[in-house]
């Protein structure tokens, strides 16, 4: 059996590729977070369901960026950026955050802490500092320092999960 290439495929191999990649990780659960930082007087932020902890010692995260994004040029110019974790009742915000660039965060209530940025009354917050970038494919990760951070143990997540967002059953 050969592939659409012509080249020799196993019996149940398929070809990876970009929709067959999205289809598939729909099938894992991710939180919500917003990345956000003020630079000169301007929120500059995006939604990003990629954040991973990366170490608990030193405390680490990771965000991924599409080479495509054009937040994400913009995001590299501040030395602090502040990550919010969308809880129950912020599924709005995902909505806004949808806006162009320019108008994204109007109406969204961000409270700015030296150029990090954070959406009031989010589940979850951590300052953090870029530490290392890795260019992954399509993507750059970046490895962030956390300097801060903040739990409400009160609010439930927003998650992703088969492209939608959900609302964790109790």
């Amino acid at each position: 059996m050969t592939t659409a290439e012509g080249s020799l495929a196993r019996p149940g191999d398929e070809i990876v590729s970009p929709e067959k990649m999205r289809q598939t990780l729909a099938g894992f659960t991710t939180g919500l977070s917003v990345v956000a930082a003020e630079i000169d007087g301007m929120i500059v932020g995006m939604a990003a369901n990629s954040l991973v902890s990366v170490s608990l010692d030193p405390p680490l995260v990771s965000l991924s960026f599409a080479h495509s994004s054009t937040t994400w040029p913009l995001l590299r110019q501040a030395s602090r950026w502040g990550i919010s974790v969308l809880g129950e009742g912020q599924e709005q915000v995902l909505s806004d955050l949808r806006r162009p660039a320019e108008s994204r965060f109007e109406g969204i209530h961000v409270k700015a802490i030296g150029q990090a940025a954070f959406i009031a009354d989010s589940l979850a917050t951590l300052e953090v500092r870029p530490r290392t970038t890795v260019e992954a494919g399509d993507h750059t990760l970046v490895i962030l320092e956390v300097l801060a951070l903040d739990r409400d143990n009160a609010r439930e997540p927003l998650v992703f999960f088969g492209s939608r967002v959900h609302k964790l059953a109790s």
